[in-house]
């Protein structure tokens, strides 16, 4: 059990690992960080991945249920002539698809469009049904051999097996890659939706025997020691996550474009105090 279900759980553990990776990449960079300051843990990186995922396997899956159901309907009346032309048209429809795609993508490196290596993994499996449908579609008109060599079908076999290998490399590269961009996608809206909703985030006060310097727009500093015990307060700071031994908090008023994080150490060296309401004075 642990030889057969060992290495998918680790490709699966791998796969969600990178997918969290470009989703919190992508919102870093939105905001201005890289991704690496937040020291996530593999842990972090499967849960934020995730819901990145939701929507891909749901679709690919209603897809699947989808194309299932048709492949036997057809298949059912493939003895049909306007059927068995409507199953002949299927791979060049495929083929053509596909070969517009790939040369829009190669015409127009920069273009980056969301769904479009999904559209062409799509277009490439239709290529690879039809195929399989002109192959039934052959054996429905021609009568079978009444004693077929075995030297001959194991050769047509062994083709048929990497030819299928082939097709599956291709598609899932091409999901790979559409569901990075997905990832990513979803990173960036998340760092929109971190500057929509910046004023509802948990509100942060900070103490420090040390003055700060915390220069960002909104961030008021108050003294409030003694020359022998000196403390500081800083308010109008935003918590945004606490991750890899560090404290990231925004300030009132952050924008993706003029907005800053700030970094504190999680240490004793400050004492942070969140809340929902202003701290008093």
């Amino acid at each position: 059990m642990v030889g057969a279900f060992g290495p998918p759980l680790t490709l699966a553990t791998a796969l969600l690992v990178y997918f969290g990776w470009a989703r919190a990449g992508a919102q870093a960079r939105s905001m201005g960080l890289d991704a690496s300051l937040f020291g996530y843990t593999v842990q972090d990186l499967v849960l934020r991945s995730i819901p990145s995922l939701y929507l891909p396997l749901v679709w690919l899956l209603v897809i699947a249920v989808g194309w299932l159901a048709a492949d036997r309907r057809v298949r059912r009346r493939l003895d049909r002539s306007r059927v068995r032309r409507l199953a002949l048209a299927v791979l060049p429809a495929g083929l053509a698809l596909a070969v517009a795609l790939w040369l829009v993508i190669m015409a127009l490196p920069s273009l980056s469009v969301l769904y479009v290596p999904y559209a062409l993994a799509g277009a490439v499996l239709v290529a690879s049904w039809g195929l399989s449908l002109r192959r039934a579609a052959r054996r429905t008109t021609s009568s079978p051999p009444a004693e077929p060599q075995r030297a001959a079908v194991v050769p047509h076999r062994d083709g048929l097996a990497v030819e299928r290998i082939l097709v599956f490399a291709l598609v899932a590269l091409l999901l790979f890659w559409g569901t990075s961009d997905y990832a990513q996608a979803v990173g960036r809206g998340l760092a929109v939706s971190v500057e929509q909703r910046v004023g509802s985030l948990p509100l942060a006060t900070v103490y420090s025997a040390k003055r700060l310097g915390l220069s960002a727009s909104g961030v008021t500093e108050q003294s409030m020691g003694t020359a022998e015990a000196p403390l500081f307060r800083y308010t109008g700071l935003r918590l945004l996550v606490v991750s890899g031994g560090r404290i990231f908090l925004l300030h009132d008023g952050w924008t993706l474009q003029r907005g800053r994080v700030i970094v504190l150490p999680d240490d004793s060296s400050v004492r942070v105090e969140y809340g929902t309401s202003p701290t008093g004075p």
